[in-house]
């Protein structure tokens, strides 16, 4: 069967990262997505060449329109009659300066559910402000969380508010406003900022320190590298393994496995005062061995462990090629869609769409006529 959102239509205003991210979870399963590309944009996705190497884009139609001429207005707004919901990640009143705001969209869709996201939100002192997500993360606390105690801040690639506190509520956020659509008969504004992701997925952090077994110094508590039993480590190879053995039952089974059951010290699990110098001779002990030494011994163990793996190994691991959680498309390799049902499969839809590449047909697949495209084309809206 297809995926569960097969049958919604969404239009999505073309942007960067989150936005696209959130697109592509919401195509793979099932949604019917039109992206609003610029026109005269610039970048790998107008060319074909490029195009298969933005995978965030994937399982879209891209439909290029002059939003500053009123036809390509007016065509997106006919769009809107048609579509359950409509993402944009513009700064705020940019939507609204176009003609495409909440309030016109909602008037020509009383049903359309309007995601919205952005860095601050829509309102507030640093609503206009531009921004990144490194900023984002920086004002709810996880910036300064992260990181190995004497060194600075280490950001986490930009998953934490990018994809993680912004695409991934804008796609909870749209489908729960969906799902409420069809009971009350009425859509709705969603206002997603990523600082207040980021915040929320800090909120189990945030209890540990009211609790007073979180420290605000980085580096010295159980879940940012200051114990021993939760961090990565350097073999013989100059490869990384990784332990998580939080439990006293997999701390005993790293004990086990790495022949220190015995030694007193060790027994101290969470003596805070000794976790540095536990962590010294971890370091040491772990040196002595390959990679490939530590995973034939705690491969598949309750040690909580795992190797470090870079972009080119992930996919080729036999964990995750028996999921297939890797595919490849067009020569590149992906991530397969997540999260898996067991009825409506998720599927990627197609390759990534160069800038224009469904203009016309995409429009008329929802309802264009032939003769508003061919004034479209005439005007040089599209």
């Amino acid at each position: 069967m297809p995926g569960p959102l097969s049958g919604v239509k969404i239009i999505e205003m073309a942007g960067i990262g989150p936005g696209p991210f959130c697109s592509m979870l919401l195509s793979d399963m099932g949604a019917d997505i039109i992206r609003i590309d610029r026109k005269s944009a610039k970048g790998g996705a107008k060319f074909k060449e490029g195009a298969k190497f933005e995978i965030g884009a994937r399982g879209r139609r891209s439909v290029a329109l002059d939003l500053k001429k009123p036809e390509s207005v007016e065509a997106v707004l006919k769009l809107v009659e048609k579509a359950d919901a409509l993402t944009e990640g513009f700064r705020p009143g940019v939507m609204e300066r176009l003609g495409l705001g909440p309030d016109v969209c909602l008037k020509r869709n009383p049903r359309l559910v309007f995601g919205r996201m952005t860095g601050w939100g829509q309102d507030g002192p640093l609503a206009q402000a531009a921004g990144h997500d490194i900023n984002y993360i920086a004002l709810t606390g996880a910036l300064r969380s992260i990181g190995r105690k004497g060194e600075k801040p280490m950001h986490p690639l930009n998953l934490v508010g990018d994809f993680g506190g912004g695409a991934l509520y804008l796609a909870m956020g749209v489908c729960a406003a969906l799902y409420e659509a069809k009971v009350s008969g009425k859509g709705q504004v969603i206002d997603v900022a990523m600082t207040e992701g980021a915040a929320s997925l800090m909120s189990m952090f945030y209890g540990m320190r009211a609790a007073g077994i979180w420290n605000d110094e980085v580096g010295t508590n159980l879940l940012d590298s200051g114990s021993h039993f939760y961090d990565s480590y350097e073999c013989a190879d100059g490869e990384y393994i990784c332990l998580g053995s939080i439990e006293p039952q997999f701390y005993a089974e790293l004990l086990e496995k790495t022949g220190l059951t015995d030694d007193p010290d060790f027994q101290q699990q969470h003596n805070r005062e000794k976790w540095p110098g536990l962590k010294e001779r971890l370091i040491a002990l772990f040196k002595t061995k390959t990679r490939d030494e530590w995973n034939a011994i705690m491969e598949g163990t309750d040690i909580c462990y795992a190797p470090v793996l870079s972009l080119v190994e992930a996919p080729k691991h036999p964990h995750n090629v028996h999921r297939k959680a890797f595919v490849e498309l067009d020569g590149v390799v992906q991530p397969a869609p997540a999260p898996r049902f067991s009825r409506t499969q998720s599927e990627i839809q197609g390759p990534p769409p160069f800038i224009g590449q469904h203009s016309e047909d995409a429009l008329a697949d929802w309802g264009i006529s032939a003769d508003e495209i061919a004034a479209l084309k005439k005007s040089e809206a599209i």
